[in-house]
């Protein structure tokens, strides 16, 4: 927990955002996000660095609208509510019931001389897992786990790396930090930012509106997918951002995972393979303030979309523009790949998790942060910025952080305050869906529920 003022500090560094009082923080239960690594420090310094930018742009609003206001951030972190976000898949419930966010071809699996950590999650990664292992797309877990145990870890990776696959190969933290893609994932800012030369809005600077959503009028474009993208833009939206997310129709996503991180957005789909919604997808854009993207460097360039020139184009991708920023990567594969796992591990030969997905949800916090910081020096200069952030990155910053705890108890769950309830339309029947409250007490729930994936019309409000 103490060393979330530092992660703060590094993002003020590497944004160049002013220095702005620390929120308080609320005294934490015992348990919440235990493990060797400081995941609470994680957590509660990347709510902060939205807090705070989110103070900032109050701040910057409120003369334009003949008010003063001080900088502090108002809210209160509250350590519970703060964990019970990054948690939010495992407090997910339809009808009391948990959900097992990962499917059977998902998770750890014994090679013949180590571990690999695979992601099938969706249709199309698990075809192409099989595939690169030269298993029938029939095959079942039994039979890939007895397939695995006559292969070496490293040509798991290789093989699947190739066929555009996700699995990587288990390391140690030392390993991880002595490889090229370790190297490149710890080196940088913990948030890159840069101003575009040449963006300026045609008609001067882009002002904030204010109010108690100091992001209301602001249009977000969301090309994000999983959790790190859609936390970015649902904060953005819980601070007033109009934010439509566009999916590709051919590749369907996972139902209860956008009603976890999908509320108060709209979500529709376009194929931009056609010229039609390839031209809407442009007309959105060219009326957005900022576009969000969480595919891998270079992807969203190869569709052909033009953005503004004082648009704040926002990415987030597992490994960055490193010797793996061609490949695939979840929150799972980065802390498999990285160390995180065996720092973790249960028994010291088995490789472990967090007990949250905390890289992808950080690395959300932290984005959303820095588009809140970017849209308020646009207020001032009326000039597009870049802001980027990686999962890669974010692990380096945990695992190089102080206040290991080897001999930590087990993770509590965070209590029944920290949840709300909505009646939904689900699997053609109403019933009860149990989310995750918003990580800041200022907001109790979020604006809107999530509604069905892809159901929303293309257009702005």
């Amino acid at each position: 927990m103490d060393a979330w003022p530092s992660l703060l500090a590094e993002y003020e560094d590497a944004t160049g955002a002013a220095r702005t009082p620390l929120p308080r923080v609320a005294p934490a239960p015992p348990g919440l996000l235990a493990a060797t690594l400081p995941v609470l420090g994680l957590a509660l310094g990347s709510v902060a660095a939205l807090e705070t930018a989110t103070a900032r742009a109050r701040a910057a609003a409120a003369p334009a609208r003949g008010r003063t206001t001080d900088v502090a951030p108002r809210a209160v972190l509250d350590p519970e509510r703060v964990a019970a976000a990054f948690a939010g898949d495992r407090l997910l419930r339809v009808g009391g019931e948990p959900v097992d966010g990962f499917a059977p071809m998902s998770g750890f699996f014994r090679t013949r001389d180590g571990w690999v950590r695979t992601h099938a999650n969706y249709p199309h990664h698990r075809t192409r897992l099989l595939d690169a292992l030269g298993l029938p797309d029939g095959a079942t877990s039994d039979q890939l786990v007895a397939h695995l145990g006559r292969w070496s870890a490293q040509d798991v990776e290789d093989a699947a790396a190739a066929r555009g696959a996700v699995a990587v190969r288990v390391r140690t933290e030392d390993e991880w930090r002595r490889s090229a893609p370790g190297r490149a994932a710890a080196s940088g800012p913990l948030v890159r930012w840069r101003v575009r030369t040449g963006g300026r809005a045609g008609g001067g600077p882009v002002p904030l509106l204010g109010g108690t959503a100091p992001l209301t009028g602001v249009r977000v474009l969301d090309l994000t997918r999983v959790i790190a993208g859609p936390v970015a833009t649902r904060a953005l939206a819980r601070l007033g951002a109009d934010v439509l997310r566009v999916d590709p129709p051919h590749l369907l996503e996972i139902e209860l995972q956008h009603r976890d991180t999908g509320q108060g957005k709209r979500s529709t789909l376009l194929d931009l393979r056609t010229p039609a919604d390839h031209g809407r997808a442009q007309e959105l854009l060219d009326r957005a303030d900022v576009l969000v993207t969480g595919y891998r460097p270079g992807s969203v360039e190869s569709l052909g979309l033009r953005p503004p020139a004082a648009c704040v184009l926002a990415r987030v991708s597992a490994w960055g523009d490193g010797p793996w920023g061609g490949r695939r990567g979840f929150d799972s594969i980065v802390q498999a790949a990285s160390g995180v796992a065996l720092v973790e591990s249960p028994d010291g030969e088995r490789p472990g998790a967090l007990p949250a997905q905390a890289l992808d949800h950080a690395s959300g916090y932290l984005l959303a942060a820095a588009v809140t910081d970017a849209l308020t020096a646009r207020a001032l200069d009326g000039r597009g910025r870049d802001v980027a952030v990686t999962l890669a990155r974010t692990g380096a910053w945990l695992l190089d952080a102080a206040g290991r705890d080897p001999a930590h108890a087990a993770p509590v769950a965070p209590g029944p305050r920290t949840v709300v309830e909505h009646r939904v339309p689900l699997d053609g029947r109403e019933q009860v869906l149990t989310t995750a409250r918003p990580a800041v007490v200022e907001h109790d729930d979020y604006g809107t529920v999530a509604g069905p994936w892809g159901a929303d019309e293309a257009r702005w409000r």
